[in-house]
């Protein structure tokens, strides 16, 4: 076990990542934000969200104070947006519950809105150097690989991973360094796709490795075709401005603006089908389905005129695209500003 973890810091200060925007810093703030966005996101993509997000929100009681439109906004574009949500949920009760100050150990932290195990024990591992082990996708495949763990990594088997990564916690080795060695070895060698193992600093003890059974290892989920669902999305513009509506706070984008869908909301705004464009179709993938999108450009001359139901707000396209829309709204809000941009410049 002293093994495991020494060639795992060993190999993280020399080989591993330290140059992301959020590393060298122990302010508990930019840890969690961090880790609340690299969940079920690639680091690349991370790296272009933090920074405008620190420059907007630099401490949690900036975040706090912010509507959660203006939080929407920033995130649009990273995708499961419950993350926004939470995230602002947590900031909020940092400030009322905390003082403004987040607590200092796993247990703790895990109780906070948007905070896992795994991710508690990494915020505490980075900000406070507590021992505490973490257990995400890409650890999950570490171990599974090092220790040739058998079966899918949830229920039993994960039970068992969380004692494993427990039992493996190095007692005298700086906690974070240990931590991102873990994290940056799931993310750049053990990979779930052509595995580079001969770099691998834990290739002569990796059980996987030894017995040619890299690529069986972590057992795979049973894949399953994703149900596919339909949406017909209303883009009702002057040229210059775009009715959108809010969601329910719950649910697919939930708090986002998006079109009003549906074709039989024809008849609430007084329009028929003659005032349709038909744009090409489009799929947006979710975790759990596929969405076919069907939009229909519906020009019109006067916007005030569809903006008394509730839910229901008039945005200038410009502004559209700055508010909190889900990224294939705003592709097609852009499609919009485009077709439409000869009336706009008159």
């Amino acid at each position: 076990m002293t093994s495991f973890a020494h060639c795992i810091t060993h190999w993280q200060r020399h080989f591993g990542r330290h140059d992301l925007p959020w590393q060298g810093c122990r302010d508990p703030y930019p840890v969690w934000l961090s880790e609340i966005m690299l969940q079920q996101t690639q680091v690349t993509t991370v790296s272009g969200y933090f920074p405008r997000f620190m420059a907007h929100f630099p401490d949690v009681r900036a975040l706090a104070a912010a509507p959660l439109d203006a939080v929407f906004s920033l995130w649009a574009g990273l995708g499961y947006y419950a993350r926004a949500r939470n995230l602002h949920a947590c900031a909020v009760k940092v400030v009322a519950a905390h003082g403004g100050k987040f607590p200092e150990t796993a247990a703790a932290l895990a109780e906070l809105p948007g905070i896992g195990r795994s991710t508690a024990a990494a915020i505490a591992a980075f900000a406070y150097s507590e021992r505490a082990a973490i257990l995400d996708g890409n650890v999950k495949r570490v171990l599974c690989r090092c220790f040739a763990i058998e079966g899918v990594p949830v229920g039993t088997v994960e039970k068992e991973l969380w004692a494993l990564a427990s039992s493996l916690l190095p007692a005298s080795v700086d906690m974070s360094v240990y931590t991102q060695g873990l994290m940056d070895l799931g993310a750049t060698l053990c990979i779930a796709r052509k595995p580079r193992c001969p770099e691998c600093p834990l290739a002569t003890s990796c059980l996987a490795w030894q017995q040619g059974r890299v690529q069986d290892l972590p057992t795979p989920k049973i894949k399953t075709r994703k149900p596919q669902r339909r949406s017909e999305f209303l883009l009702i513009t002057d040229g210059k401005n775009i009715l959108l509506q809010r969601r329910p706070p719950t649910g697919i984008w939930g708090g986002l603006l998006t079109p009003p869908e549906g074709l039989e909301r024809l008849l609430d705004f007084g329009l028929s089908a003659r005032n349709l464009q038909t744009l090409p179709p489009r799929t947006h993938v979710f975790t759990h389905f596929r969405l076919e999108i069907h939009p229909y450009l519906c020009r019109v001359e006067q916007m005030l005129l569809f903006v008394s139901e509730p839910g229901l707000e008039c945005l200038t396209l410009e502004d559209a695209l700055q508010a909190g829309v889900p990224a294939p709204v705003s592709r097609l809000l852009r499609e919009v500003m485009a077709l439409t941009s000869d009336k706009r410049d008159i």
